[in-house]
């Protein structure tokens, strides 16, 4: 304790010591403090507040019909960009706003004195923008204010619909291109389907699958014609034991116009039914009987031909079970030959399949190649012709209306105080 206050005591008496120097220096710092504040001169700051709303009602109503690039990240990045360079030329040149006349190798000093002064901060919400600027001369400060606005806004417009023009521009020159290469594919893939007409095939088999299919028809073809001919055989058998003549009594029984009989047994059965609803001078009724006659008399016309012909007709075969398996076996023989027909013809084909062993892969590989390769293309043109749709969609909805509301929030405005600064 005693230490401290010896350190103390010492202290003081060496600050009474230098008092007069101490006040010195003080007033010094005082005149020369009041003397930059009177060289410094006043500074009048505007300022504007401005607001981009990107959640507007068509936004969401065009989801999965138009493209939508995403305009949060759009905004943001045209709030970094807007004190650029060619910006702040642009504000130079723009003689509304005043600013002073510098000569030409003094303009890149102005210009960049100018990026370094301007502020635009991003302010409370994410898209909610404060502009700034100091100047001497407050009105001019106010109007630089009103063209960063005005370019802010303008910028989020023209980039949009400038995007969207380059866009379509390069998918009508891409679609232009695949175009021009699905031409080419698909002359050479018609080409090659020309040259190897007989090689490759067209089917979704390739070579040793067609041949496995041929061979298992070809297979088949000739268990079908062994049960064909088993079948022809049986008939055959049956038909030599059969006896092809009725006896006698039976024979006579038989009709050599089966047709005519059996129209006129149903005319005659017409007729009973007519005559018992009917009067005998009926038209329906006078009509069927002279169509029963004219049948008649076709009968006995049909018997004197068939008498006239052949006077021995009655020695042809007269056993319907006999002209039935006749019949049968007729109809078993064409059997047999059309698919020994088949037969023939399909081995014909696999062996000429096989024969082409060498040559019909490499065919089937190169057609393999080509069709994706066309296929590819296609693709790759479809969704091209898609995405245009989406972008001329896109653009007309920018003509119509705009994906993102800028709002000004607080007018280019003077702050009522002036403010002094040291920088320019």
């Amino acid at each position: 304790m005693n230490d401290f206050t010896r350190q103390a005591a010492i202290l003081a008496a060496s600050v009474w010591r230098h008092r007069w120097t101490a006040v010195a220096v003080a007033w010094l710092v005082a005149i020369l403090g009041a003397l930059v504040v009177m060289v410094v001169p006043e500074r009048r700051e505007a300022r504007a507040s401005i607001y981009v709303d990107t959640q507007t009602v068509l936004r969401p109503m065009m989801v999965g019909l138009a493209f939508q690039p995403d305009i949060d990240q759009q905004v943001r990045m045209l709030g970094r960009t807007l004190i650029s360079r060619p910006n702040v030329e642009r504000l130079v040149n723009n003689p509304t706003i005043g600013l002073e006349k510098v000569d030409p190798s003094q303009v890149d000093s102005q210009i960049e004195t100018l990026m370094k002064t301007i502020k635009v901060v991003q302010t409370g919400g994410n898209n909610l923008y404060a502009i700034s600027y100091r100047d001497v001369d407050g009105e001019r400060a106010r109007r630089l204010v009103e063209g960063l606005v005005a370019l802010f806004m303008e910028s989020g417009v023209d980039s949009k619909r400038k995007d969207s023009a380059e866009a379509s521009r390069f998918i009508d020159e891409q679609i232009k291109a695949y175009e021009s290469k699905l031409t080419e594919a698909e002359n050479r893939l018609k080409e090659f389907k020309l040259k190897n007409m007989n090689v490759a095939s067209t089917q979704t088999q390739d070579f040793f699958g067609r041949i496995q299919s041929m061979t298992d028809e070809v297979n088949r073809l000739k268990v079908q014609l062994s049960a064909a001919e088993r079948s022809r055989d049986a008939i055959r058998r049956d038909l030599e034991s059969e006896e092809p003549q009725l006896p006698m009594g039976a024979a006579s029984a038989v009709s050599l116009t089966p047709d005519l009989d059996e129209r006129i047994r149903t005319l005659k059965r017409q007729l009973d039914d007519m005559e018992r609803r009917f009067t005998d001078n009926h038209p329906d009724v006078r009509t069927t009987r002279r169509m029963i006659g004219e049948l008649e008399q076709s009968r006995r016309d049909e018997l004197a031909r068939l008498q006239a012909e052949n006077p021995k007709r009655r020695a042809a075969a007269t056993n319907p079970v006999y002209q039935r398996l006749r019949n049968n076996l007729s109809d078993a023989e064409a059997s047999v030959a059309s698919l020994r027909g088949q037969l023939e013809a399909q081995a014909a084909r696999l062996e000429e399949v096989r024969s082409q062993a060498n040559q019909v892969p490499q065919a089937e590989a190169e057609l393999a190649q080509l069709n994706r390769d066309y296929e590819i293309m296609r693709r790759n043109y479809d969704q091209l012709v898609q995405r245009r749709e989406a972008a001329s969609l896109g653009v007309k909805i920018d003509q119509t209306s705009s994906m993102a509301d800028f709002r000004l929030i607080e007018p280019p405005r003077l702050l009522p105080s002036p403010v002094r600064s040291m920088s320019r």
